[in-house]
């Protein structure tokens, strides 16, 4: 029977965030937004290990007690340049591990909100799939196209577009040849459409929001102690 890896690529810097600290450290109810991230994949029984893959340099991480997320959690440091460059390497070292029909769960550092209800039906929906999938949310805003003046292009039809989340779930097999086919994709998703498949899209909701802008940490930050 396949079981279940996740892998978390850790090694970004968070230029766009303006922090001097990597966001994936910065405090979020009282604990590094990465340990929100890592605590949601830990806690689901189905997942059998998470692998967080760090910048070989990250000098963040032994700062804090990741202790109370238990043996499933392991660490990898042997992030890249790229998403893409960081979880093929985690891929590579997880070989003397995971067989070829295992799914592999990749879902981002800064991505800490996601709920039991949409890894579960995540998990669920792809059990059987011949491909894997991603959670995702149907574009709900009129979305325009600008020119180089930043002014209005054009407006562009939203029927039929998703916004792709994480996490994104395929094979270990497929996954791996995808991504050393074609690295030249901001997700794990289009590596997989790059050999000519289709993933397909589990509906999640706009809580499982990636942490981007200072903003989306107070979000994030209202959404976790809603929870609770």
């Amino acid at each position: 029977m396949p079981r279940h890896f996740a892998i978390v690529p850790a090694a970004g810097s968070g230029s766009r965030f303006g922090s001097e600290k990597p966001k994936q450290y910065l405090s979020l109810l009282g604990r590094p937004l990465l340990h929100h991230t890592l605590a949601a994949l830990a806690a689901c029984p189905e997942i059998d290990r998470v692998w967080v893959v760090l910048a070989p340099d990250d000098r963040e991480w032994d700062s804090y007690d990741w202790s109370e997320l238990g043996p499933k959690l392991e660490t990898l440091r042997c992030g890249g340049a790229t998403r893409a460059d960081s979880v093929g390497n985690g891929l590579r070292a997880a070989a003397m591990v995971a067989s070829d029909d295992d799914w592999i769960l990749v879902h981002d550092a800064v991505r800490p909100c996601l709920s039991r209800e949409m890894l579960a039906t995540l998990l669920g929906e792809l059990a059987d799939d011949t491909v894997g999938g991603i959670l995702a949310v149907p574009v709900a805003d009129t979305l325009k196209r600008a020119d180089g003046e930043q002014r209005v292009a054009a407006t562009e039809a939203r029927d039929g577009l998703w916004q792709a989340q994480t996490p994104q779930m395929f094979r270990y097999g497929v996954l791996r040849e995808a991504l050393e086919k074609c690295r030249a994709v901001t997700d794990e998703a289009g590596a997989i459409e790059a050999l000519g498949l289709k993933p397909r899209l589990v509906r999640a909701d706009a809580t499982n929001l990636k942490v981007t802008y200072p903003a989306d940490l107070v979000l994030a930050a209202l959404i976790l102690r809603g929870r609770k």
